[in-house]
């Protein structure tokens, strides 16, 4: 198969043809980043409307799930965001765009790959025996809830990649949907058998291949608001095998989007039916984003939306990073405007580099939704002051300054 056709969309009529600044503010308001935050919903709110939240174990300013709803709620409390994630039996932990957070509710939708690492046998060429694999669920059975530490450790020794007999058997289980992870402590998944940990009405559901596959791609689209196919495909992960048949009866409807082509021309996407029916309108947010948050997680689709090339370099060797360690964009009347690499040091939130778009000279505008951004990132970790080191263009520091000790 060709590139070419590797992204074409099936051809179908487009309902409509929307300019790209009103793809943008639907995209926005599908993520929950315009309009007022449903807060009586809270954390869970926020995890159902996105399908997924990504897990991540680096942890600068906070950990990634956590940046996620304070992104789109404001400063809510880190302790409630963890309790609202785990251990309620709310939601479990699964292969997704990444490793995600999942609501339970899509417990059912993923048996299409469980399935499909159950016919494929092994794990990421890790093999195990089916005696290490027995033993592991009957200690489950016997004991509850474990740590890999608690089954027999983790690792044989102190490498990292050297997993031992009982972590390899463990993740076998959790891929092919035997064990469960609904729980994490100190950053450890906690194991459970699934019988046991989800709902009887969601563990013995039964779907097909196609109808799992075409739910998955009605809730990226829903949250999304505006796709195209390989934004549907990357959400969740899904491969083209799986998407195309079921794309058409997914209840998205094709659209246009003028500027989402080759040298500006229109180009066909997805939208959700719901995401049509009305102007988006109301606030627009004021945040710094987790790279990982899924309005920017997918590079290609944010420079497309925002125009702006992120990339993560907190594994780029530090001479060759341009915007930092784990640059976060700043998020300001519904565009991306910038970037903060943050640190912390005691109580003190160090933005150790800051840069902003429109060019030097052309972003003072900026600078009060940065400082806003700063302090309110800063009073939600429990930082009372901000240091601003490396600014890239130091016209801007006074006014900076001025409005972060105001």
């Amino acid at each position: 198969m060709t590139a070419a056709a590797a992204d074409s969309t099936p051809v179908t009529a487009p309902v409509t043809t929307l300019t790209a600044d009103e793809a943008r503010r639907i995209a926005l308001r599908a993520q929950g980043l315009l309009g007022a935050p449903d807060r009586r919903a809270g954390v869970r709110g926020v995890l159902r409307h996105l399908g997924a939240v990504q897990l991540d174990t680096i942890s600068v300013l906070a950990r990634s799930h956590e940046l996620v709803p304070y992104a789109r709620l404001g400063a809510v409390g880190r302790p409630a965001v963890e309790a609202a994630y785990w251990g309620a039996g709310t939601s479990f932990e699964y292969w997704s765009h990444a490793a995600c957070i999942l609501p339970v509710e899509e417990w059912p939708l993923f048996a299409f790959r469980r399935r499909r690492y159950r016919d494929r046998g092994h794990l990421w060429g890790h093999q195990v025996t089916p005696e290490a694999y027995r033993a592991v669920l009957d200690k489950l059975r016997a004991e509850g809830p474990l740590t890999s530490t608690e089954l027999g450790g983790a690792k044989r020794t102190a490498e990292w990649w050297d997993w031992s007999d009982t972590k390899i058997a463990v993740e076998r289980a959790l891929a092919f949907g035997d064990v469960v992870c609904t729980e994490r402590r100190g950053w450890k998944r906690v194991y459970a058998l699934a019988e046991q940990a989800i709902p009887d009405a969601l563990f013995g559901q039964e779907r097909s291949d196609r109808e799992c596959v075409r739910t998955l791609v009605a809730q990226a689209g829903a949250a999304l608001g505006i796709a195209t196919r390989a934004d549907l495909l990357d959400y969740h992960r899904l491969r083209a095998e799986e998407l195309d048949p079921v794309l058409a009866d997914s209840g998205l409807v094709p659209v246009e989007v003028a500027g989402w082509g080759p040298d500006g021309a229109a180009a066909p996407a997805w939208a959700d039916p719901a995401a049509l029916a009305t102007t988006p309108r109301g606030r627009h947010r004021t945040t710094l984003l987790s790279p990982f948050d899924s309005l920017v997680w997918d590079r290609a689709r944010t420079e497309r939306i925002f125009g702006m090339t992120h990339r993560l370099e907190a594994y780029t060797p530090k001479h060759k990073r341009v915007h930092g360690y784990f640059a976060m964009p700043l998020l300001a009347g519904g565009r991306l405007v910038g970037r903060v690499d943050p640190a912390r040091e005691g109580r003190t939130l160090v933005a150790r580099q800051v840069s902003l778009t429109g060019g030097r000279g052309r972003d003072a505008r900026h600078v009060e939704a940065l400082a806003a951004a700063l302090r309110e990132a800063a009073a939600w970790v429990g930082c009372d002051g901000v240091r601003v080191e490396t600014l890239h263009d130091e016209r801007l520091r006074p006014a900076l300054e001025k409005l972060l000790a105001d």
